[in-house]
């Protein structure tokens, strides 16, 4: 086969803002933006400021209107707003990929039931990465999510788990691919802009201690806040810093809980617990180097990017003694600790205040990041994207999805 012309891909993601996919979509379309292909990333844009980082790519923004509260119509509007403006492409495309279930559904619906005319042009296939499933309680929310798997005619996956997953669930065999970290931002190099940034945040404690992605339940951010209690009797100064919080669910319920169990505890919000929420883009990196030990307990993730984002910076990591965690951290590169014991994780953020322990961990930890690149993710996904193009789609094969009609799903 051919494939020494360029591709036209279209990346399409559900939002500007730096969670896990969006970051995984803007760094593989400019890597493989780098390899000479024809990038553009469809984005939702949900409050008409765009990406904090212009990509280097080609990218459109797809506007988004003031949504319900209610979350079901939310993503019905968010899939149909996405779904109308990639109903009318304005180029053509070779590859059509998207990035989540919100993104898959409005390509499914744009191949599958809006019909061709002159001014909109058709997707003959299109590919979905899975980075992670959820278990909605909601039917619709359920409905949306089955669609996203079944409909791509190729699933791609960032972790073994996840590929073991839909197998097990659903049937599907996905294919692996990379995540990458960009070891040009990530690094501990400090840039003179770490000093104002503790100022800005009110960074004065001892020992710092970073996560990133918000208060919600699949970060255990609960478990996590009891540990910090017990790290605050052996360390008065200490501070937490939890970054990020941009997310499309209300977890109000359990963000009041957080904030119950902080004040019945006497942790003192924006002095021992640091709040800033969603962190520019540009700030990330120095946000990473003003910490002295990055904790994620996760109990649910797709891959962790953030995690390999710290050990770029040069941080000891304690995480989750699980997978994906497990899929590429040993217990010489990181302290993997039983996520549901806060005493287990106040016990790693206790002994990881060691200068020789930190030194060692970060040590040990760096030999994992040149096996994680974006240029080696965009090489597999080019792989990819050219058998399927061309029908021959290594690690997929359409009798072994138990593919459904997209129709036969009530959305």
């Amino acid at each position: 086969m051919n494939t020494a012309s360029p591709l036209r891909i279209a990346l399409v993601t559900y939002s500007t803002k730096p969670r896990g996919s969006v970051v995984h979509t803007l760094e593989l379309a400019e890597a493989l933006h780098r390899l000479g292909q024809a990038v553009c990333v469809y984005a939702l844009d949900k409050d008409g400021t765009g990406f904090d980082r212009a990509p280097a790519c080609d990218y459109q923004l797809v506007p988004a209107r003031s949504a319900p509260a209610e979350v079901d119509a939310l993503i019905q509007q968010r899939i149909q707003e996405l779904g109308d403006e990639l109903s009318q492409f304005k180029r053509p495309h070779d590859i059509y990929h998207a990035q989540d279930c919100i993104s898959a559904n409005a390509l499914a619906r744009v191949r599958d039931e809006i019909p061709r005319t002159a001014t909109s042009r058709t997707i003959p296939h299109f590919v979905r990465t899975v980075h992670h499933i959820e278990d909605f309680n909601s039917p619709y929310l359920q409905a949306c999510q089955e669609r996203s798997l079944h409909a791509p005619d190729l699933c791609l996956c960032v972790s073994a788990i996840w590929q073991e997953a839909l197998w097990r669930q659903y049937q599907i065999r996905a294919s692996r691919v990379l995540n990458g970290v960009n070891a040009q931002r990530f690094t501990p190099t400090l840039d003179g802009s770490e000093a104002a940034l503790q100022q800005r945040l009110g960074l004065t404690g001892t020992p710092i201690f970073l996560t990133v992605g918000g208060i919600e339940p699949r970060k255990n951010s609960i478990a996590l806040l009891q540990a910090f209690r017990q790290v605050l009797t052996s360390f008065p100064q200490a501070q937490l810093i939890i970054a990020g919080g941009e997310t499309l669910f209300d977890y109000r319920p359990y963000r009041e809980q957080f904030f119950a169990i902080a004040h019945t505890l006497n942790i003192e919000l924006n002095r021992s617990i640091i709040l800033p929420g969603v962190i520019p883009e540009q700030d990330l990196p120095a946000l990473y180097r003003t910490a002295d030990a990055f904790v994620f307990p996760s109990v649910t993730e797709g891959w962790g990017l953030v995690v390999l984002e710290a050990i770029a910076s040069g941080l000891p990591v304690i995480t989750s003694n699980q997978p994906p965690f497990t899929e590429f951290l040993s217990a010489q590169q990181a302290l993997l600790v039983e996520p549901s014991s806060p005493e287990a994780i106040a016990s790693a953020m206790i002994a990881v205040t060691d200068s020789t322990l930190a030194r060692l961990l970060v040590a040990q930890s760096q030999s994992i990041l040149p096996r994680y690149t974006w240029d080696a993710s965009a090489q597999m996904h080019l792989h990819h994207y050219h058998g399927l193009r061309y029908g021959e789609s290594s690690g997929w094969n359409p009798q072994l999805s138990d593919r459904i009609s997209p129709s036969s799903l009530s959305l």
